[in-house]
């Protein structure tokens, strides 16, 4: 029996049998995920219907089940029709459920075409993509080291 909150069958097998730096995406509802994966990477689509599953759920059963090195969001616009002014809401929510979590773990953005080149690696192993429609809700994170 599983001692972790997650408990979808392909994802536990995917982090199962990931390693130390592998990345994990957690993917918005706009994200282009088919077009972008490693070419080692899984992708487990959890998009029933608009908001149904959120990125912020996922993370939240991500931090019961594996230690987290890294979180690299994509930097938002600041100009132009997308533009956003301060941090998009959701990253709050992701910095409240690491805090939650007890993790010392820092958000740190990555621009949009270096965020899209991080997810093509060969370390990028799962691409979670879910129905969030809030703007600029991708996550990549690096698997760390199990300390316990």
């Amino acid at each position: 029996m599983l001692k972790h909150t997650l408990i979808h069958p392909k994802i536990n097998e995917v982090i199962g049998r990931a390693g130390h730096h592998g990345k994990i995406l957690i993917a918005d509802g706009n994200y282009p995920a088919s077009s972008t994966l490693g070419p080692n990477a899984e992708l487990v689509s959890l998009n029933l219907a608009p908001g149904i599953v959120n990125c912020t759920q996922v993370l939240e059963a991500l931090l019961t089940a594996i230690p987290i090195e890294e979180a690299n969001t994509m930097m938002y616009q600041t100009e132009g029709p997308y533009a956003l002014d301060g941090d998009p809401p959701v990253w709050a929510q992701y910095r409240k459920a690491i805090a939650d979590a007890n993790l010392d773990l820092e958000l740190k953005p990555i621009e949009k075409w270096d965020f899209y080149e991080a997810v093509r690696t060969p370390d990028h192993v799962l691409t979670i993509q879910t129905a969030d429609q809030q703007r600029f809700a991708n996550l990549l994170l690096s698997i760390g080291v199990r300390m316990d």
